[in-house]
C-alpha cells in the first residue's frame, strides 16, 4: 500500500478529478471551506443533513472498516434505508478535512484512494462515541412523503401516456373517473385520520 496525503485525485461526480477551490471539476478542499475547522457544510444529497453528521458518519464507518468515498456513500444510504445519501460534493471535502484534523490517512489501495482512521480518529471516536441510531436514523415521514410524490409523477405520467396514446372519448371518460374516484379516497384518507 503506498501513502498519499494528497487528495487532489479523489474522485469527483463524473468521474474527473477535482481541479481546486474554484475549477469547474469538483468542490472546495481543505480547511476553512465548508466543513473545514470551525466551517459548516453544505446539505449532502438534498436529504436535510448538514456536513457536521456527514463528518460524524463518515468517521464512524470508517472505524468499522477502510473505505473510499462512493463505499461511504452507499453504508451511509444503505443504513438509512435510502433516506439519506450524501452527494460526493460533500464525502470527499468531509475526507479533505478529515486528514488536514489528521483523523483519516488515505492510502491506495487496489487503484482506490482509500480512507482509514489515524489513531487520532480512533481517540475520537472512543471521545465522542456518537449514537449510531439516531445518527443513521431514517426520516420516515419526508421518506414516505417522497414515495407519494414519486406515485404522483408516475399517476400523471400514466394519464399522460393514456390521453396520447388512446385519444377516444370512451379513454377520456374512463381516465376521468379513476382520477375522480382516487381524488375521493385520498380525501376519504383524511377524514379517517
Amino acid at each position: 500500500m503506498k501513502h498519499n496525503h494528497d487528495m487532489s485525485a479523489w474522485p469527483i461526480e463524473g468521474g474527473g478529478p477535482a481541479r481546486g477551490r474554484r475549477g469547474r471539476g469538483g468542490p472546495p478542499f481543505g480547511p476553512g471551506g465548508p466543513g473545514g475547522p470551525g466551517g459548516r457544510g453544505h446539505r449532502g444529497g438534498g436529504r436535510g443533513r448538514g456536513r457536521g453528521d456527514v463528518r460524524a458518519a463518515v468517521l464512524v464507518l470508517l472505524a468499522e472498516e477502510p473505505r473510499h468515498g462512493y463505499d461511504l456513500i452507499r453504508a451511509i444510504e444503505e443504513r438509512t434505508d435510502g433516506a439519506w445519501a450524501p452527494s460526493p460534493g460533500s464525502i470527499y471535502p468531509t475526507l479533505q478535512s478529515l486528514q488536514d484534523e489528521g483523523l483519516v490517512q488515505v492510502e491506495e489501495v487496489d487503484g482506490r484512494r482509500t480512507a482509514s482512521l489515524t489513531d487520532e480518529g480512533r481517540a475520537w471516536i472512543e471521545d465522542n462515541a456518537p449514537d449510531q441510531e439516531r445518527l443513521f436514523a431514517v426520516e420516515r415521514g419526508r421518506a414516505a412523503h417522497r414515495e407519494v410524490m414519486v406515485e404522483l409523477r408516475a399517476l400523471s405520467e400514466a394519464v399522460t401516456h393514456v390521453i396520447r396514446s388512446v385519444d377516444t372519448p370512451e379513454a377520456t371518460a374512463r381516465a376521468t373517473e379513476i382520477l375522480a374516484s382516487a381524488r375521493k379516497d385520498l380525501y376519504r384518507v383524511l377524514a379517517e385520520d
